[in-house]
Formats: structure tokens, C-alpha cells, sequence
């Protein structure tokens, strides 16, 4: 999962340079070296398997844009992943990983994360986005 996320965090960096008139390239290379700021929640859902999927896709879109994954884990499990904007303005990306994994009849678990890179400034943008958006899943 890191090291996926480690290349979107730099391409998201690098865009929003060339945006703002930087060279991304270099952008690109510095945002590697960064420390990144990383949160995980574990959730129980009390909705079924194909409900909780359709939940938290739902919540993560709301929140950001929904990035492309290679493949699925298993039957059992599913990955949604998103790039949403955090930190002050907006202007830090932060990549969202939702795995749901089947429970019981009537419930599921989801392992948030988010990752952000952090600057001179912490700003701690995955752990508030982590936060943020397991309070709109569990509600």
C-alpha cells in the first residue's frame, strides 16, 4: 500500500507546483523526501458486507477523487481509494485507503488510512482527515 501512495502524494504535489508556475519535476523529487503524516482507524460498520462497500465508496468520493486500483484483495475484501484535499486552504493532498472486509451477517470492518506529506509546517493532514471521515462513516 506505501509505496502506491508514496507516488500519488509526489504526482499530486508536483501537479499542484506546475499550477502555481514551480517546475513539478523538482516538486516531484523533494515530496519523496518528505516525512509523511500517516493515521489509521479500524471501524465496525453495522451494515452488511455490499451496504458498508456502498457507504464508505460514497463518503471517500464525497470527500475526494477517486483513484484506480490495480486489483482487489480478495472476495472478502474491498479497496477504496481516494486523493483528498487537507491541511490549510486545502492545498495538501492526502491519499485515503478504505479496506472493508466482510464480518457477520449484519455488520463489516473498515481500516481507514490516510497519508499526507509534511512540510516545515505540520499540519497533520492525515490524521484529521482520518478523523474526519470516520465520523461521517460511523454516523
Amino acid at each position: 500500500m506505501d509505496e502506491r501512495e508514496d507516488e500519488l502524494l509526489a504526482d499530486e504535489l508536483a501537479a499542484l507546483a506546475a499550477v502555481a508556475g514551480g517546475w513539478g519535476g523538482l516538486t516531484r523529487f523533494v515530496a519523496k523526501l518528505m516525512r509523511k503524516n500517516v493515521h489509521e482507524i479500524d471501524l465496525v460498520v453495522a451494515l452488511s458486507f455490499e451496504d458498508t462497500v456502498e457507504r464508505v465508496a460514497l463518503v471517500l468520493g464525497r470527500a475526494g477523487r477517486r483513484v484506480r486500483l490495480g486489483s482487489e484483495p480478495c472476495a472478502e475484501q474491498r479497496m477504496i481509494r481516494v486523493v483528498a484535499a487537507g491541511g490549510v486552504g486545502g492545498m495538501n493532498p492526502v491519499v485515503v485507503t478504505a479496506l472493508v472486509t466482510k464480518g457477520g451477517a449484519s455488520d463489516s470492518q473498515v481500516r481507514l488510512r490516510a497519508a499526507a506529506k509534511e512540510g516545515l509546517i505540520r499540519q497533520r493532514a492525515g490524521e484529521r482527515t482520518a478523523s474526519r471521515l470516520a465520523a461521517l462513516l460511523h454516523t
